[in-house]
């Protein structure tokens, strides 16, 4: 488990004109580049390893742009948000989700009463908050990882079916007993929010910030595959099922990200609603093969290994994104880079600079 932080040891350093800026949502390598995802851009970052500074352990910059609108026919405009908060690497591909939760207007202090009342009753949908989708990865001329529509081996970016309004995730968990009546609530009013994403070849793992029922926070696996231009649901058993939900005892927190570490599944837990609470890494021990031979459709877990707090403070410094270091940066040893959302001044430096912790064995 990882149970030693290193507190600002990696230095991530943006360009005015980034897609990504603070706001980080998730996170993933292929080998020295660093992908990372924003919950306020209809896009993704890439920087490059460069060589640190001082007593920082990593730092990357020469950021590039990959809108989403160059790679997919989106179900909303490209203006629009996607709230990604999953990524994942594997098998040549890029794999990013949104939230697919509804939004919330706030209050403003310089508004009247009743101008913030009539505010805080107004739910929308970006129309690019239900995407899930891969993206394939394939290097350039300079021979430097990028995203593409389509790569010259035939692979291609491709999304699960759906339009601005719902997709085929949606539309199966409408009449969940579980689910569904959350699905029309917003995600920081402990509504619907997928906030983690874990791959295992053809099978993914959905990690939902929200709902937490009764203290129980949801996995929903789902199995994916091509069908003519798009993606769809494929049946996880010879029955037809095509969402299993996995109940977790995190201690009422909600997931935040995954990341599979060979057999074990690694969660990053904090708090469903906008709360300043705590942050927490949970273990999973052999999830990976437990998953596999799992034929349940509802199935529950408690047999959680708990370990590092993370820090957080009042409305700053929330961890949103987990992943784990190739072996070539953590010099072989077990080590997670964590990125914040709304990261305060001690993990800024200027406009465009922001820090990461490391996480490792002792």
């Amino acid at each position: 488990m990882p149970n030693t932080r290193t507190a600002n040891a990696a230095r991530l350093e943006f360009a005015p004109d980034s897609l990504v800026q603070s706001n980080l949502s998730g996170a993933a390598f292929t080998g020295d580049w660093l992908w990372v995802a924003g919950d306020e851009a209809c896009g993704l970052d890439r920087l490059r390893l460069l060589a640190p500074v001082g007593s920082e352990v990593l730092r990357f910059g020469e950021v590039r742009d990959f809108p989403l609108s160059d790679l997919l026919d989106l179900p909303g405009t490209a203006e629009e948000e996607a709230d990604l908060e999953g990524m994942a690497v594997t098998d040549g591909f890029l794999w990013v989700v949104g939230s697919h939760g509804l939004k919330r207007k706030n209050t403003k202090p310089d508004r009247e009463h009743a101008d913030n009342a009539k505010r805080l009753s107004k739910v929308a949908l970006d129309g690019n908050r239900r995407l899930l989708a891969r993206l394939p990865i394939e290097p350039d001329a300079k021979g430097e990882p990028c995203l593409v529509r389509q790569a010259q081996d035939g692979r291609r970016a491709l999304r699960l079916k759906g339009d601005a309004q719902t997709n085929l995730l949606t539309r199966a968990l409408a009449d969940d007993p579980h689910l569904g009546p959350y699905m029309s609530i917003p995600g920081k009013d402990n509504g619907f929010d997928i906030e983690g994403l874990a791959v295992d070849g053809s099978r993914l793992l959905l990690g939902l910030r929200g709902p937490v029922l009764r203290g129980w926070s949801a996995l929903l696996e789902i199995a994916v595959e091509t069908h003519g231009e798009q993606l769809r649901l494929a049946p996880l058993d010879d029955s037809g099922t095509l969402i299993r939900k996995h109940f977790l005892q995190l201690d009422g927190l909600g997931v935040r990200d995954l990341h599979f570490s060979g057999d074990d599944l690694y969660i990053l837990a904090g708090p469903t609603m906008v709360l300043n609470g705590d942050i927490r890494v949970f273990k999973w021990p052999s999830a990976r093969p437990l998953l596999a031979a799992n034929r349940e459709p509802v199935r529950f877990e408690s047999a959680l290994i708990e370990s590092v707090h993370l820090p957080h403070g009042r409305g700053i410094n929330r961890a949103e994104a987990i992943c784990a270091l190739p072996p070539a940066l953590s010099g072989g040893k077990a080590r997670w880079l964590v990125l914040y959302d709304a990261p305060g001044a001690d993990r800024k430096e200027g406009e465009h600079t922001v820090f990461g912790d490391l996480l490792r064995h002792d």
